[in-house]
């Protein structure tokens, strides 16, 4: 099998899927990063895209950022988290694997996304119904194909697989805490700079 090949038979066999994959090994950086970046413009999409009727879009308010957080920075966050976690757990897997694997279980997700997105402009609010089941059929999806791919790139029982996912999600709580509360000294840091850069530019002037 190809690699497009290999991507639609890990997605579609939720138990046996990235474990073939493991043996093969089998799974490519290029298409993970296709996909990772198709996240990204999925969620511009949703918030972009998406028709009025069910979601309104603030074009003056609008940024990327949040966009760029829920997409790339919680990804990374994850890969990180996980690939720390197992570590402690005596996971297999090396961060590639977790990078590509990660990223694979992520296409039903995206593409619930994308396929609602365009819903959004020929339904009409009573048939929401339909978009939310697509929507949750599609998170469940990816929730499976998640916890597959933890288990089976690092090889672990159920309870073990169990606990990485739940020490990786307190992981990157942790993560992004702490980069959180880096950018907020950073701002600080910098605004108490420019004060007293002006203070003493006025004083010089002066």
């Amino acid at each position: 099998m190809n690699q497009l090949q290999w991507l639609k038979y890990a997605v579609t066999h939720l138990s046996d899927g990235f474990e073939e994959m493991r043996w093969k090994k089998s799974g490519s950086m290029k298409i993970a990063w296709i996909l990772l970046t198709l996240l990204f413009f999925s969620r511009i999409a949703q918030e972009r895209l998406y028709g009025f009727q069910f979601r309104e879009s603030y074009d003056k308010t609008f940024s990327v950022i949040p966009c760029i957080i829920s997409s790339f920075v919680i990804f990374f966050a994850w890969v990180t988290a996980n690939n720390a976690v197992s570590t402690f757990l005596d996971g297999e897997g090396s961060t590639k694997n977790i990078f590509i694997y990660s990223s694979y279980a992520l296409v039903p997700y995206i593409a619930q996304s994308l396929i609602n997105t365009v819903l959004s402009h020929f339904l009409i609010k009573d048939e929401y119904v339909f978009m939310q089941v697509i929507e949750i059929t599609g998170v469940i999806w990816s929730v499976i194909l998640i916890f597959s791919a933890v288990k089976a790139v690092h090889q672990y029982t159920f309870m073990r697989t169990i606990a990485s996912v739940l020490l990786t999600i307190v992981a990157m709580f942790i993560m992004l805490f702490l980069l959180i509360l880096f950018m907020a000294l950073v701002q600080q840091l910098y605004m108490f700079i420019s004060t007293i850069y002006t203070e003493l530019l006025y004083r010089i002037r002066g």
